[in-house]
């Protein structure tokens, strides 16, 4: 559960919880899996569209305006972050399991 709430705040607490508690049990180990494998996901794709965003930033005016979209984008994507994240945590606080929609899983 806390897992998947700390996803809010990106990589690492969902690494250092998976790495600490993936040995109390099955479900403790899934669910930290799940959200640290969707972690990964989030982190790359906001990582990768900001370099997209400085690069495109150095073309005049058309590289500016695709810029501030791939911003925009940026924070649309740490929207749904925190949207599912907060799902994911109140199903599992609820005795649920929670998969992510469109996850790859880096960590089998």
């Amino acid at each position: 559960m806390l897992s998947h709430f700390l996803n809010i705040i990106l990589l690492i607490p969902a690494l250092i919880i998976y790495i600490v508690f993936k040995d109390r049990g099955p479900r403790v180990a899934v669910e930290s899996k799940e959200a640290l494998n969707w972690t990964i996901n989030v982190s790359g794709a906001v990582i990768i569209l900001n370099i997209l965003a400085a690069i495109l930033g150095f073309i005049p005016i058309i590289g500016l305006i695709i810029g501030l979209l791939v911003v925009l984008l940026v924070w649309a994507v740490i929207i749904v972050n925190i949207i599912f994240s907060i799902i994911g945590g109140l199903k599992v606080k609820n005795g649920g399991s929670y998969r992510y929609p469109v996850n790859y899983r880096w960590i089998k």
